[in-house]
């Protein structure tokens, strides 16, 4: 079961490791003022949306308008969306506070938690799928559509009414019945569970059909031994179901974590454009142009975090640039150029993680990096001076590393190559000078 609300054919799964210089661009476009009106004071829905912002320069034209399009279905059905997000983590929640473990010693115990979580879980997935045969028709992009289309074949009501009879057989109110086989030393080996027998027949049909002979062995009441014994017997029966319903657990828990995850983002979405509307400030979806096309226009455009800082609209700027590789800004001092550019950055960034942008238009081609360099004012955890400070940061932008390979090449006329060699042999530089 997959979620598939960020990719097409895949689940988001960001890298554990994001840009390198994820610090810098976060204080350089002020990029916490942003991920807390995404999150909305929830710590996991501000870790999601800095992983989706950051990660957004891998990502492709088809999946950021794949991608927009579930964000244009969450702001139509915003409701929906945090029901179904709540749902999620009212089934996470519930796993997190059951006192099951797969860890368990004992197949009686891992049963046992097993097949609370999962009535647990059959009752949320039973919420998921209502809210797919009432809303499905309201939503029409391919995450959404793809998601509750899923929800509608895998859980009907039949096969939820077949797990609930398989969870109430398997506490097995009636006793276990178990085979075995002799092994050395008439050790017990091979134990299987086996379906029960049918309800006891009428007593006529009980007299009429005797079947094969029986043999029964009680224990006595205070045999601690013998209960061990059977309880150990009874344990390794049911190991091999027991084993089955924790890894059907573990199967379910991951589809809920990753719905969580997926959704967390479009909660984030949503949350965003609902500040923003407070604000007046326009929102829209951009135009993604693959990369190398040296596209840069829009309308509109202006710094998001300057808008949620001050609590108000800001004014927007308009550019043209198709075509051109470098733009030089100039201006008076307090004139806007800090933020106009800080402005383009976070545009840059929500369009390549498929959200919308801070403008009333934007088209501009794929970046596979993104790199700032604002001033710093000096504090005390400076280790040198400011310049120093700045070419350090300038060089860690452009100089990237050196290789240690050496290769073949003509001499340099700094290199002194000539030099050496006269000095080192005179004798056969003469010879080759006559």
């Amino acid at each position: 079961m997959r979620a598939l609300l960020m990719y097409p054919n895949r689940d988001f799964d960001p890298p554990p490791a994001l840009p390198w210089h994820e610090q810098s661009l976060r204080q350089d476009l002020e990029l916490d003022t942003l991920l807390r009106a995404m999150a909305d004071d929830d710590e996991f829905l501000f870790d999601v949306a800095r992983k989706a912002l950051l990660s957004g320069v891998r990502n492709d034209v088809d999946t950021i308008l794949y991608r927009q399009e579930i964000v244009r279905d969450g702001l139509s059905n915003p409701q929906v969306v945090r029901e179904l997000y709540a749902l999620a983590v009212e089934a996470i929640e519930g796993k997190r506070k059951s006192y099951w473990s797969f860890s368990s010693h004992y197949p009686s115990s891992i049963l046992h938690g097993a097949i609370e979580v999962l009535r647990m879980f059959m009752t949320v997935l039973r919420k998921l799928r209502d809210s797919a045969d009432a809303h499905a028709g309201r939503f029409r992009s391919r995450g959404f559509t793809a998601l509750f289309a899923m929800l509608q074949k895998e859980f009907s009501d039949e096969y939820l009414a077949s797990v609930d009879a398989y969870l109430a057989e398997l506490k097995f109110g009636a006793g276990v019945l178990l085979s075995a086989q002799l092994g050395p030393g008439n050790e017990g080996t091979h134990y299987m569970l086996r379906r029960p027998h049918e309800k006891k027949p009428g007593w006529l049909k009980w007299i009429m059909d005797k079947g094969p002979p029986a043999y029964t062995f009680r224990i006595a009441d205070r045999d601690m031994a013998g209960a061990q014994v059977l309880s150990s017997m009874r344990d390794r029966g049911i190991n091999l179901v027991a084993n089955a319903l924790a890894q059907s657990v573990d199967h379910i828990l991951r589809f809920f974590e990753m719905l969580r995850m997926e959704l967390a983002f479009h909660v984030g979405c949503l949350n965003l454009h609902d500040r923003l509307a407070l604000l007046g400030a326009p929102a829209c979806f951009a135009q993604p142009q693959a990369l190398g096309t040296r596209v840069l226009r829009f309308g509109g455009l202006y710094d998001v975090c300057l808008a949620l800082s001050m609590g108000c609209s800001v004014v927007g700027n308009a550019l043209d640039a198709d075509g051109k590789s470098l733009l030089i800004i100039t201006g008076a001092n307090q004139g806007g150029k800090s933020s106009f550019l800080r402005g383009i950055g976070l545009a840059q960034l929500m369009m390549q993680s498929g959200m919308f942008v801070s403008a009333e238009f934007f088209a501009a081609e794929l970046r596979s990096a993104l790199f700032t360099h604002y001033k710093r004012e000096e504090d005390a955890t400076m280790m040198s001076g400011k310049l120093d400070e700045e070419l350090g940061r300038i060089s860690a932008i452009a100089d990237g590393t050196r290789t240690f390979r050496i290769s073949e090449g003509e001499p340099l006329q700094t290199s002194y190559g000539e030099d050496l060699y006269r000095e080192i042999f005179p004798a056969e530089t003469e010879t080759t000078a006559r």
